[in-house]
């Protein structure tokens, strides 16, 4: 699963076969250094295991040292241009760079990045997407294809690999889903640099993870990936939120309960919307990995849901608490999810 050459940013092993890890970036101005570690506090909270920030200017370059105080996952300084900004954020402490080497200019300043991030170990993501795309690529494309997209990542590759370093993370993002699809698909056919996918500019939160879904889930049930971003028009924690249930979806996430509920019907006796929602927000933390089932009437569960390790099914003013698919126990409807979470307890 996932691509063959790994990299390690601080203590987090990227690719050769490494869980799938979850990235995020800050959305704080990099000036704001307490509203910055604020947010990347909650970004590990919440289970981000990479955060991104921006460094447009050395002044910014003073946030990586306050980040690395305040919390505990690698750090990745966000770079365009400038390659002395890459030089100092890697002397102040930072675990990953993002940059492009072909926007850096000449050959000495490439190797010079090079070169200090090969002397302490530090990896270097390389970002392309439709919009950043090279003159000569796209004379040759004509638009930003995902052929287009693949070149122009193996091609900032070439100019780190000129100096003798592979310690190297690509990615390929496009706003459209099928064109970052194919994309990535190529890129893992011809090289073994970890992936890091995503949809850019997927929008707000609502078609921000559908596109996101699509796109990243389509890859990962390939075997493609080893990093993913979920990139939304909203607080980045929500990214985090969604990524991880992302991963759950395709069976890669962490330890956590499976949550099956049926769509309703006019069978439905019970506010069995809000009743699934409580039990998701309810068991949200739990690590027992267990499937769980909210079914609207005892026409689907326990019979549809009887996979399940336990669950309920609605009546009329009532519902039925079971496992796998025998009967515990009948309650009142507005008891069912106190009921549940206590017979999930027991298990």
């Amino acid at each position: 699963m996932g691509s063959k050459q790994s990299v390690t940013a601080l203590n987090l092993k990227i690719g050769g076969g490494a869980p799938i890890s979850v990235q995020s970036m800050l959305n704080k101005p990099a000036s704001d250094i307490e509203g910055s570690v604020a947010q990347a506090k909650e970004l590990e909270t919440a289970g981000c295991q990479i955060i991104r920030a921006a460094v447009p200017d050395m002044d910014a370059v003073r946030l990586i040292a306050a980040l690395k105080d305040a919390v505990s996952v690698p750090i990745v300084a966000d770079i365009h241009f400038n390659y002395k900004l890459a030089l100092e954020s890697v002397a102040a402490g930072v675990d990953k760079i993002r940059i492009n080497p072909g926007n850096i200019g000449s050959d000495d300043r490439v190797r010079a990045v090079a070169d200090t991030c090969k002397a302490h170990g530090i990896p270097i993501r390389i970002g392309v997407n439709s919009g950043s795309l090279e003159k000569h690529i796209l004379a040759k494309y004509g638009h930003p294809t995902a052929e287009a997209l693949c070149d122009s990542a193996l091609y900032h590759a070439s100019l780190l690999e000129k100096f003798d370093f592979t310690d190297i993370v690509l990615s390929m993002k496009s706003s459209d889903v099928q064109t970052m699809v194919k994309a990535y698909r190529l890129a893992a056919q011809r090289c073994d640099y970890p992936l890091h996918l995503g949809v850019t500019e997927a929008g707000t939160k609502r078609m921000g993870i559908i596109k996101s879904a699509v796109g990243i889930g389509a890859l990962l049930v390939d075997g493609i990936g080893d990093t993913i971003r979920v990139s939304l028009t909203d607080n980045p924690v929500e990214e985090v939120y969604a990524a991880k249930d992302i991963l759950k979806s395709v069976g890669m996430g962490e330890k956590g309960i499976r949550f099956v509920s049926c769509p309703t019907c006019g069978r439905t006796k019970i506010d069995l919307i809000a009743l699934a929602n409580e039990a998701e927000q309810r068991l949200k933390d739990c690590k027992k990995e267990i499937t769980v089932a909210i079914m609207g009437c005892v026409v689907n569960g326990p019979g549809e849901a009887k996979e399940a390790d336990i669950g309920i099914a609605g009546g009329d003013g009532m519902g039925l608490v079971f496992k796998k698919d025998e009967i515990i126990a009948k309650v009142p409807e507005n008891q069912l999810i106190d009921v549940l979470i206590q017979e999930i307890e027991k298990m």
